[in-house]
């Protein structure tokens, strides 16, 4: 994992955490690709949810994005 991009992306998933909690569900960083690419786990109800894809596009990888450029996407993995 891109260790020095850690802590900026755990910053930028607090700052969204609350809206996942208040659905009853989470997210986890799982690492950064060499490829910049962040991978994180939904976890609770936005492990199954509909709205799971609209969440990842709109929330954690816009979110993520805005506030670390070098950032070339986000995915979910099980």
């Amino acid at each position: 994992m891109q260790e020095n991009l850690k802590p900026r992306i755990e910053e930028a998933l607090n700052a969204m955490r609350p809206y996942l909690i208040a659905d009853g569900g989470n997210v986890e960083l799982v690492d950064i690709t060499p490829e910049m690419v962040v991978r994180v786990r939904l976890i609770g109800s936005c492990s199954n949810c509909d709205m799971s894809n609209m969440t990842m596009k709109a929330g954690l990888e816009e979110g993520i994005r805005r506030a670390i450029p070098e950032i070339q996407s986000v995915i979910a993995i099980n």
